[in-house]
């Protein structure tokens, strides 16, 4: 048992603790370890009072670890009350509560439980998705946890269409949302230049396991057709901004969609145009947009009047009734880096006020690969930061940059991309994981200064598909649900080998897929 208590206090020293809890140091034999430095024997006068003084502490709030110095072989740390070993664990990393897991088969049983490790996920993944995970999840929690962090491949199925008023007809640079139980598809472009002003909905409710959709058009005749706009989920609303019509006209306009389900009447759906004032961004299409935080939407980039890129970003906050919104711009400090001009990129809100862009088509029509957090955590100190990552892990004859593609955050707090194309028009079908987990401007969800040239390692891992492989594609429409267990893919641009093709030998497909992370038992 010696070794227990030798083992919690290195668990505890490698992890800055409050001082409140320094105190369960006294509770340890006297050759104990503090931050790397013996507390016994030590030469100075000053030094000896100092222990002394921490060993009358020990005694006086810790009574038993009175045994300990006597020479007894039972450790105190088994005396802790579990409750109290419990919130300690949860102060710790990974490492610390595998090695805690190891000391002896008491604590081992507290460590290996899942009430822990449901805590540890809840910790590490926040609320949302372990609750979304209960009713499906058939693992233990600590299982789970492992083959979230060990995801190596994914399953696809693909949806039929059934019965019903069939399916929405193949199209691209389309919206696709999952909102109140619904997934919900709007607009996009398809053969012939013709560009939709249709809304489709489908229940999913919770089955996510399904092997069919039943799609429902909606009658709502609004917004006016167009592709390239954005569709973004804030609370249970979707907000559409801008996006190009059948003349190539872009958009600057401002929609709230409200979805509602009812046993007697079905799915219904409603648009209302947003009074959003006198300032709005330019008019854009091929943007990027995304949450941050609540009641607001971040909007990038695109491609702007007479064909321009832009490199502008813009924060739509939206009034506590919903009634209105206003937009402001984000103006960044002269010597502050910011994303380039780009469209066809993504935006990815990751939990708080933080976001991370990717790749998209620069204003030399280069297709890029850089990865950017925005953290609007501080309101009156928005900031861009540019994540450097190592290739090496990247097999060759791989390549990473691309547009048109999708970035969805997933269990575990990392991004699945699926899909896209390179600057040779050759279309994707690889997915990838974009472990933004351990980054300490990610994970600490507070304002954080990082370094411009620090650069990260292992942040890329191409991850195997199986099942129904979706033939290769860009510029679909993805989303996920609650748990970020399930990703749903529809439609999209892919080669002309099935019909309908245009001229150019381009194809828009209407098919459907759902994307399980292969979380079995």
């Amino acid at each position: 048992m010696a070794f227990a208590s030798g083992a919690l206090t290195l668990c505890l020293s490698s992890f800055r603790l409050p001082n409140s809890l320094k105190i369960f140091y006294f509770i340890f034999p006297n050759k104990r370890t503090f931050r790397g430095k013996k507390m016994e024997g030590m030469g100075s006068e000053k030094e000896r009072q100092r222990n002394q003084q921490m060993e009358r502490k020990r005694h006086r709030f810790c009574p038993m670890a009175e045994s300990s110095s006597n020479g007894s072989s039972s450790s105190p740390v088994t005396r802790i009350p579990l409750d109290h070993l419990f919130s300690i664990l949860l102060l710790l990393p990974i490492e610390s509560i595998l090695s805690f897991s190891m000391t002896c088969r008491k604590l081992r049983s507290l460590a290996d439980s899942d009430s822990l490790w449901e805590s540890v996920c809840r910790r590490d993944w926040g609320s949302a998705p372990v609750e979304a995970l209960k009713p499906s999840n058939g693992l233990p929690w600590k299982k789970l946890y492992q083959q979230v962090y060990e995801l190596d491949s994914v399953l696809c199925h693909r949806l039929l269409a059934e019965g019903g008023e069939g399916a929405p007809t193949p199209r691209a640079s389309h919206s696709l949302n999952l909102v109140s139980g619904c997934l919900v598809l709007f607009g996009g472009g398809c053969t012939g230049g013709r560009h939709l002003d249709d809304t489709w909905a489908a229940y999913t409710g919770n089955d996510l396991r399904r092997s069919s959709l039943k799609w429902q058009k909606m009658k709502s005749g609004i917004p006016s057709g167009r592709f390239g706009h954005s569709c973004v989920v804030v609370d249970d609303l979707l907000i559409l901004f801008g996006g190009i019509n059948d003349q190539g006209v872009r958009q600057t306009d401002t929609w709230i969609g409200q979805m509602t389900v009812d046993s007697r009447h079905g799915i219904t759906m409603s648009w209302r145009l947003l009074d959003v004032g006198l300032v709005s961004p330019p008019p854009r299409g091929a943007h990027a947009a995304c949450c941050i935080g609540f009641q607001s939407m971040l909007v990038h980039g695109g491609i702007g009047l007479s064909g321009r890129r832009l490199d502008d970003a813009w924060i739509l906050r939206l009034s506590e009734d919903l009634c209105c919104g206003t937009w402001t711009e984000i103006v960044a400090a002269p010597a502050q880096p910011c994303p380039s001009s780009r469209s066809g990129h993504t935006l990815t809100h990751i939990g708080g006020r933080q976001t991370i862009l990717f790749g998209g088509r620069g204003n030399g029509f280069e297709v890029l690969n850089d990865v950017w957090l925005f953290d609007a955590s501080d309101e009156h100190r928005e900031r861009w930061t540019q994540l450097v990552f190592e290739t090496r892990n990247v097999p060759q004859g791989l390549s990473l940059p691309r547009v048109g593609h999708s970035a969805s955050l997933i269990i575990g707090r990392r991004l699945l991309i699926y899909g896209g194309e390179d600057s040779y028009r050759h279309r994707k079908d690889d997915f990838w994981v974009l472990d933004i987990s351990s980054m300490p401007c990610v994970r600490m969800q507070r304002p954080t200064i990082l370094k411009q040239n620090r650069v990260f390692r292992r942040m890329w891992k191409r991850v195997e598909s199986k099942g129904d492989k979706p033939q290769s594609r860009s510029f679909h429409g993805a989303c996920v649900d609650a748990s970020g267990r399930f990703l749903f893919i529809h439609g999209g641009m892919v080669d002309g080998l099935i019909q309908p093709a245009d001229s150019s030998g381009l194809g828009f497909d209407g098919e459907s897929f759902v994307v399980d992370l292969l979380l079995q038992p």
